[in-house]
């Protein structure tokens, strides 16, 4: 009988809003999913030259927003959120990247479909992309 072998592997991250964990004391962590989306979450609102030392890191949704979604202009999009999250996030596997404008808000919202490389299971991430100034 052949045996089965489970990748057991759990990934976490700090959680940023940097909230105390009443027993050590310490940071508390995300583990797994919520730790993916959140770093997702980060590298996809992120500008490029905004990390320092890190000018690379980044995507460019918010200098769309104000475009007119053509299916050039969501192409483009799409290309740049597959790649941001190609290259900063191993962990990974982006299955489908979906738009919609709401101008009026000045305001994208960004669903991005994909799966844990140690999972079956897509899991959907919903985010909104605004202007800030």
């Amino acid at each position: 009988m052949a045996t089965i072998q489970r990748n057991s592997r759990t990934f976490s991250d700090l959680n940023l809003l940097f909230t105390v964990n009443p027993a050590t004391r310490d940071i508390t962590k995300r583990f797994d999913e919520e730790a993916i989306k959140a770093s997702v979450r980060n590298l996809i609102q992120t500008k490029n030259f905004e990390r320092p030392f890190h000018p690379e890191i980044g995507c460019q949704l918010n200098n769309l927003l104000f475009e007119n979604l053509t299916p050039p202009v969501f192409q483009l999009m799409k290309k740049t959120v597959f790649d941001v999250l190609e290259k900063f996030e191993p962990r990974i596997v982006v299955l489908d990247v979906l738009a919609q404008q709401r101008p009026d808000n000045n305001e994208l919202d960004v669903t991005i479909i994909f799966k844990i490389i140690n999972s079956e299971r897509p899991i959907t991430l919903k985010t909104t992309i605004q202007r800030v100034r």
